[in-house]
């Protein structure tokens, strides 16, 4: 074996296959980063595309049979083409489901970023995690029995509005402990060493910062559990009027798809499943843009407050 005497008498430096190697090294991760960058729009582009595909499909659909008339009608909407019970009803629930939310995921977020113990809230962490991976199905099970049959509350509004909030929380519950948790220490050390107590850096300081990321968990989850249907389907009654109470049957968008997506082409089940599938995914939207706008606009309001 040649030593690095013997390498050197002979003229070669070995510090040479070094240099090629890291050279060569240099190359190939000049030319991935290159073409990674053409690379991964066209994967987005190819993931997009049947996305864009059953939108187009839906759109065109449901657009010929929309109307100001069909959206607005507060007629049953059993026997009639009209939407405008289920649309009030589902926002109705919607609402309710995110109120009982964000109460439960907020005051869980803060609670683990900012006053249990770190193998506490790691515990509370890990079961977030595991119930937000937990299909629908096992959620609207778990709320048919606990809320319907133990509690005896029924086939109710009220038990599909606690239920889709079951689902919901987790989402708003990582989304802010993660917001709180990311405030940087200086902060909130200034805050508690000029005499603020827990509840006012809280209120006066770490909302403010931490409300972009609170706001995309909220809509995020709102617009998860308007395409939800499993929760909905095993703890609420339908029903072809508005809900007069927390307790009175209710009906859904997605329970309209779940209903009429097998009817035969050209009935009225499946003309209203496409109709609500078409809302759905146009709230959805809506949705997405409306906390992007939000949180963008708050987050340029404290640039450099908190830097």
């Amino acid at each position: 074996m040649a030593t690095a005497f013997s390498v050197r008498a002979a003229g070669l430096d070995p510090a040479d296959d070094l240099r090629s190697g890291d050279t060569l090294r240099l190359r190939f991760r000049t030319g991935f980063d290159r073409w990674i960058g053409y690379l991964l729009p066209l994967l987005f582009l190819v993931a997009l595309l049947p996305i864009l595909d059953v939108v187009y499909y839906i759109s065109s659909v449901a657009l010929p049979t929309l109307s100001v008339t069909v959206l607005t009608s507060m007629a049953p909407f059993d026997g009639s083409d009209a939407l405008g019970v289920t649309i009030i009803s589902t926002f109705e629930m919607v609402a309710v489901a995110t109120a009982l939310s964000v109460s439960f995921g907020l005051f869980g977020g803060i609670a683990t970023a900012e006053f249990l113990p770190e193998w506490a809230a790691g515990w509370v962490r890990m079961s977030a995690n595991l119930l937000a991976g937990t299909p629908s199905v096992i959620v609207g099970y778990f709320g048919f029995f606990a809320l319907v049959i133990y509690l005896h509350w029924g086939l109710a509004f009220i038990a599909g509005a606690f239920t889709l909030a079951f689902f919901m929380t987790p989402y708003i519950f990582r989304t802010a402990d993660i917001a709180f948790s990311s405030i940087p220490r200086p902060i909130r050390e200034a805050a508690y060493g000029s005499g603020a107590r827990p509840y006012q850096y809280i209120l006066r300081v770490g909302t403010p910062i931490a409300i972009p990321q609170i706001l995309t968990g909220i809509f995020l989850a709102m617009a998860i559990g308007l395409g939800e249907t499993a929760p909905i389907v095993l703890t609420v009654a339908p029903n072809v009027v508005v809900p007069t109470g927390l307790f009175s049957h209710s009906t859904y968008l997605t329970y309209l798809i779940w209903t009429g997506y097998t009817s035969p082409p050209g009935s009225l089940p499946l003309t209203l499943a496409y109709q609500a599938a078409f809302l759905v995914v146009v709230v959805v939207v809506v949705l997405n843009v409306v906390v992007r706008v939000i949180a963008a606009r708050y987050r340029k309001r404290l640039e450099g407050l908190y830097q």
